[in-house]
């Protein structure tokens, strides 16, 4: 295996090697290289002000460049990857279009987040030289200003959208990717002194080798690191070996899968790996329903990392895939050097981040089954905030009728208990229901007596059990405005 770090920062190849392969990306940036106009500023991937573009190579295609947060994202992860900062912008003494729209609208102020706007609207225009289409407050949605109000960057973003193609002519040099994709099917175990502890990161490359690992050694699994490289800068998390999963092609395939002889029947396939973006652009496709939380899960920076399976195995009761994966009833795959098995995901569960996986197993798949013509799906997330917010309470709420009756349901909530709750007690009451408002109020009532909801300081346990009501109560008056 291969004990070093090869990576390019604005087109100069670089070597990395013992300790700083445990930094995170901002951390090296700034502290090794210099290039300090990528700021830190919460440490947590929620203010964007770290914001880089990074392109990761493929055996064939163009490589995308993706807005991330650099600040939770260690660099043993970036083997073989493109990052672009701010300061690789310019060009022979010129800004690049997003800088000069910054300029010409007035849209810094302090200038502290700068930087991070004008590299998450160079990756707006990468999407749009893409043929992506755009929507400017969504692609900045994980940027927080203090200063300007927005009105000025949106103008600035308006202006930088005319000029999109300048991003793939700035970066058409892509001989770097030869040697990347080559770089990224060869396994690394880098190992190294950070602040006097030795260090190891395993970076396999296959599903054979990642389960041979988990088999012989306790090192810390990290996929997308959107919650682990939060804990790490908060000083909560310091393992000495870490299983990098990121590598593994084999974890990242999403399709959806027809079932054979049923149409309109249909199953999403996913792998542990597949980030939030991907699951975005199916579930457009495929599972309208899901686009708005999904959209609200993170920033583009940290959907374009975090991933389906670190979602799940974190096992947080406030995850917001969490809800649709349980009304779906969706599965898990788990998988040792030895055997595989299936797992529900409503027993995946044991306890508060207590999970159903032994010492040595991996998630490799998941598998939800997606809504039939005519299934109702609803899907809530209330928080505090509309972006990039942790949830006070989530649910979904799945029902198949049979004319003006609820044939089944299937029901989870989040946020009301140290687990998200499969509400089986509430399904029962509204199967074979008419659909009317009284039934959804009765099965409310029996919600509240299902759950036993804390109070925090996102919100009191009453407040929660008003929820577990009004959810149900939406559900029903939507629907009715629907079919008018």
């Amino acid at each position: 295996m291969r004990e070093h770090l090869i990576l390019w920062v604005n087109g100069i190849r670089r070597e990395v090697r013992g300790g700083d392969a445990f930094l995170t990306l901002s951390g090296w940036l700034r502290d090794r290289l210099g290039l300090v106009g990528t700021k830190i500023m919460c440490a947590e991937g929620d203010c964007g002000a770290c914001t880089v573009l990074v392109a990761e190579p493929a055996d064939s295609g163009t490589p995308r460049w993706l807005p991330i947060d650099s600040c939770i994202r260690f660099l043993f992860q970036l083997d073989g990857c493109h990052v672009v900062t701010v300061e690789g912008l310019a060009k022979d003494g010129g800004l690049a279009p997003v800088q000069q729209a910054m300029v010409d609208c007035h849209g810094s102020q302090c200038g502290f987040c700068t930087p991070g706007f004008v590299m998450a609207l160079a990756g707006g225009c990468a999407a749009k030289s893409r043929g992506e289409s755009l929507d400017w407050r969504k692609e900045l949605s994980g940027n927080l200003c203090r200063c300007t109000g927005y009105v000025s960057i949106f103008e600035a973003a308006a202006r930088a959208e005319t000029e999109a193609t300048w991003i793939a002519e700035r970066f058409a040099d892509a001989s770097w990717a030869v040697e990347g994709a080559r770089l990224r099917r060869e396994s690394l175990d880098i190992r190294g002194d950070l602040d006097g502890v030795t260090m190891r990161a395993t970076c396999p490359a296959t599903v054979a080798e990642a389960l041979a690992v988990r088999r012989e050694t306790d090192a810390r699994v990290v996929a997308g690191a959107t919650d682990l490289g939060v804990l790490w800068n908060k000083g909560k998390l310091r393992p000495r070996h870490w299983l990098d999963l990121s590598r593994v092609v084999e974890l990242r395939g999403i399709l959806v899968e027809e079932s054979a002889g049923a149409v309109g029947l249909a199953t999403l396939v996913a792998g542990p790996l597949a980030t939030w973006t991907d699951m975005l652009a199916v579930c457009s496709e495929r599972c309208g329903e899901a686009v708005a939380v999904l959209e609200a899960f993170g920033g583009p920076q940290i959907r374009h990392v975090g991933t389906l399976g670190g979602n799940i195995v974190n096992g947080s009761p406030i995850a917001d895939s969490l809800p649709l994966l349980f009304a779906m009833e969706a599965t898990l795959g788990l998988a040792s050097a030895t055997a595989t098995r299936r797992v529900p995901i409503d027993s995946f569960y044991k306890g508060y981040k207590q999970l159903d996986l032994a010492a040595d197993e991996l998630l490799v798949d998941v598998r939800m089954p997606l809504p039939a013509p005519g299934d109702i799906l609803r899907l809530v997330k209330v928080s505090r905030r509309r972006d990039l917010d942790i949830s006070t309470f989530t649910s979904a709420i799945h029902l198949r009728c049979d004319g003006d009756r609820i044939a089944s349901a299937r029901i989870a909530f989040g946020g009301v208990g140290p687990t998200v709750v499969r509400m089986r007690h509430t399904e029962a009451a509204l199967a074979g229901q008419p659909f009317t408002e009284e039934t959804f109020r009765r099965a409310g009532d029996v919600a509240v007596n299902e759950i036993r909801p804390l109070t925090d300081v996102r919100g009191s346990s009453e407040y929660r059990l008003q929820l577990a009501r009004n959810v149900l109560l939406k559900v029903f008056h939507e629907q009715r405005v629907a079919v008018g």
